[in-house]
């Protein structure tokens, strides 16, 4: 049940309930590979979670900023999970420009439809080596 009155949860298990990540596990392992940081250091998955702590999770080519605002020791529905932080404006913002700015890259870069034939990748190489 999702409660202000639980006086301690660990890190691992909060984010794991968060649904930031599929298991504790994985959680743990993000924890300790330096991929969250807790009030702007690295931490263990032991560390308690507080109401009000700042959580820099990088997920991929993303970077979130939360704030817990509750606490929680079980999994729940994906509504419930959202209730749990809240998302800084900066953070938010932030990552809208990286996701623009990927966007941008990939229409000015664009991928062939299909990979070269044997063929092709002849007149490639001997491109290369002249």
């Amino acid at each position: 049940m999702v409660s202000e009155q639980l006086i301690s949860v660990r890190l691992d298990k909060w984010l794991w309930a968060a649904r930031f990540y599929k298991t504790r596990a994985i959680a743990k392992e993000m924890i300790n590979g330096g991929k969250v940081h807790y009030n702007g250091q690295r931490t263990k998955s032991s560390k308690n979670a507080e109401i009000g702590a700042l959580l820099r999770i990088r997920q991929g080519y993303d970077e979130k900023e939360v704030v817990i605002t509750k606490l929680s020791e079980q999994r729940q529905k994906a509504l419930v999970a959202q209730t749990l932080y809240q998302e800084t404006p900066e953070s938010i913002a932030k990552r809208e420009t990286y996701a623009e700015a990927r966007r941008l890259n990939v229409l000015n870069n664009p991928a062939p439809d299909t990979k070269p034939d044997k063929k092709q990748r002849r007149q490639l190489m001997r491109f290369k080596e002249s």
